[in-house]
């Protein structure tokens, strides 16, 4: 999932601003109790994904694929200061950890956690999204896509993660999860309403801005 060498990747995490104490104590919890843990963001995309919250400043961000929070703190920490984050994940069994983080966060107030399928949370949110992240199911990203579209403003953001998928985007054999990932990449930079991105972090992000 890591492209970079074990050592540069250390080297960029020691130059890069350290997790906060619930952060880490997420972190820790999420890899010694949790199933696939891998899927939790970390330190650099955590960060990465804080400084372009940061850098916007939005009102609202939409995040589909919450996990164990880790992301969700991240992004929340760049809301203004009348900013609602709402997050989707499928996931119920996770959903007392997820809380048990949020308020250790002090942002609880600022999450709207929603437990169910995001196919169907979306249509009901009527909201205008400033800054979306997309980290679930993978054969759903295209669809993803095209059902939060309309409901980002201007110049607003999309993110999607694990658009390298391992680097099995480059196999010539592909299971269906790659074929959508592929499909997803192809989808963002043939159109012509934005701009992207393919930033190769951790396990790719592609980030479209739309015009």
């Amino acid at each position: 999932m890591n492209f970079l060498p074990e050592e540069i990747e250390k080297y960029a995490e020691d130059f890069t601003s350290p997790e906060s104490e619930v952060l880490r104590e997420l972190n820790r919890e999420t890899h010694a109790k949790i199933y696939m843990p891998q899927m939790l963001s970390g330190h650099l995309q955590g960060a990465t994904l804080k400084l372009f919250s940061q850098m916007i400043r939005p009102k609202r961000i939409l995040e589909i694929g919450t996990f164990t929070g880790y992301s969700t703190i991240c992004l929340a920490e760049g809301l203004a200061d009348d900013g609602i984050i709402h997050t989707i994940d499928v996931n119920e069994e996770l959903e007392p950890m997820v809380r048990k983080y949020f308020s250790k966060s002090g942002m609880e107030n600022k999450i709207q956690f929603h437990v169910g399928r995001a196919m169907q949370i979306i249509p009901a949110l009527n909201e205008t999204f400033d800054l979306i992240f997309i980290d679930a199911d993978k054969e759903n990203y295209p669809n993803y896509y095209d059902l939060v579209f309309d409901k980002v403003r201007p110049g607003g953001i999309i993110i999607a993660d694990n658009v390298l998928w391992s680097g099995k985007v480059l196999q010539e054999k592909q299971d269906k999860d790659t074929k959508a990932l592929v499909e997803y990449c192809k989808k963002v930079k043939a159109d012509s309403r934005v701009e992207c991105l393919l930033l190769p972090i951790r396990d790719g992000l592609m980030v479209a801005r739309k015009k």
